[in-house]
């Protein structure tokens, strides 16, 4: 079997990289994913919020893709039907350093172009009358998708300009040829002229084994959410999030209306021990010796701040009481009979040599024979088209 292009991965970037670079170019292109279904991973066990950009550094490509991606994802879901409501978000904060934190995103919104406003108390209970803060950013903007609805249409829209989907198809190793690469399979073996490498959980093993990469390694951390019962719903009009720690690239326990009425509380962000370890009993002594073998993950660790970090996400996910503690600091009358246990995810949180979280995209080019994504970092979903179009570009260069 032979394509010109092969995108590994059918998550929300693999799938956004196929359409553009079918609707860029005459290439045939293919598309080959693990599971029998899109989405089964990050794409799919995410929160569903389209991010507007108020908390990305000015003048990076995170704020870059998360501002021109809220907007494009309204208009695709508009045009495709795919359920996406527009119903805001506020950022509450508590102490005297959130608030001046507040300053810092209203200014940082401003720069990238986004709407958003610090509100007084007062205003805060006019917006969530059940959310505690004195102050908070507001955000008309942020939206909920559904995001499995919203990757299937992509790839209705991919197929219709030529894409070919493979799915049940797990990538065993990547090898280089003459010609491109040598995509191996479990059912088979494909030639491509081109690779992108959008495999998520697993892009830095395969990257790896081609030796790109090689100072990014993906350490899993798994998000729990527990879920509001119907008649609590009530709690809150729209999404609810703490202040932001500069420091960490996990935004702490927070409320989510989805698009089906549905309020979501989470997640928290538990190192995980497995790559798709959804269960906090879930154990893949592989991925884990995996993990404890890399220099970075004992770096990272060796932060007494990351460690506190750590312990305490591990606490929320073993004790319901100190989830639902943590979720009280934004809706003190949530309680924790309140909480319905709902889905988990896990993501590919990509740490350097040197111990560091890395918060920004990151994509390494491979002698014009492949892009690999190493790092869709969160908000991977809200920057899905624009960066799938720019991977899409350095495609239609290569081929």
């Amino acid at each position: 079997m032979e394509h010109d292009v092969v995108v590994v991965g059918g998550g929300c970037v693999g799938v956004s990289t196929a359409y553009h670079v079918a609707g860029r170019t005459d290439l045939d292109v293919a598309l080959v994913e693990k599971e029998h279904r899109l989405a089964a991973h990050q794409s799919g066990r995410n929160s569903g919020v389209l991010h507007p950009g108020f908390n990305y550094e000015p003048g990076t490509r995170k704020a870059e893709f998360a501002v021109e991606g809220t907007r494009r994802m309204k208009a695709f879901c508009d045009e495709h039907g795919v359920p996406c409501e527009e119903v805001g978000v506020v950022v509450a904060a508590r102490s005297d350093a959130e608030v001046r934190r507040l300053d810092d995103l209203a200014a940082q919104a401003d720069a990238n172009g986004v709407d958003a406003t610090v509100v007084d108390g007062e205003r805060l209970r006019e917006l969530e009358p059940h959310a505690a803060g004195r102050e908070a950013l507001h955000c008309p903007e942020a939206a909920s998708v559904d995001a499995q609805q919203y990757v299937y249409a992509l790839a209705r829209e991919a197929r219709e300009r030529g894409v070919t989907l493979h799915l049940d198809t797990e990538v065993a190793s990547l090898d280089r040829t003459a010609g491109g690469y040598s995509v191996r399979t479990d059912s088979g073996t494909i030639d491509a002229g081109v690779v992108v490498n959008a495999a998520g959980l697993h892009a830095d093993r395969l990257a790896h084994s081609v030796g790109v990469g090689e100072r990014y390694h993906v350490v899993p951390f798994r998000g729990e959410y527990y879920e509001l019962p119907p008649d609590r719903r009530d709690l809150v009009n729209s999404m609810v999030y703490p202040t932001p720690d500069p420091e960490l690239p996990f935004l702490g326990v927070h409320y989510t209306r989805r698009t089906d009425g549905s309020v979501i509380v989470g997640p928290n962000a538990v190192l995980a021990f497995g790559r798709e370890a959804y269960e906090n009993t879930d154990v893949d002594l592989d991925d884990l010796r995996d993990a404890l073998s890399y220099e970075g993950f004992w770096r990272l660790f060796a932060s007494p701040k990351m460690l506190r970090v750590a312990a305490a996400e591990l606490g929320t996910s073993f004790s319901k009481a100190r989830f639902a503690a943590a979720a009280r600091k934004l809706v003190p009358a949530v309680t924790e009979s309140d909480l319905a246990p709902s889905y988990a995810g896990v993501r590919a949180q990509v740490v350097s040599r040197g111990g560091d979280l890395v918060k920004q995209p990151v994509f390494v080019e491979d002698d014009d024979r492949g892009v690999h994504v190493l790092n869709a970092v969160s908000p991977g979903l809200t920057c899905s088209l624009p960066f799938g179009d720019h991977l899409a570009e350095r495609v239609e260069a290569m081929a």
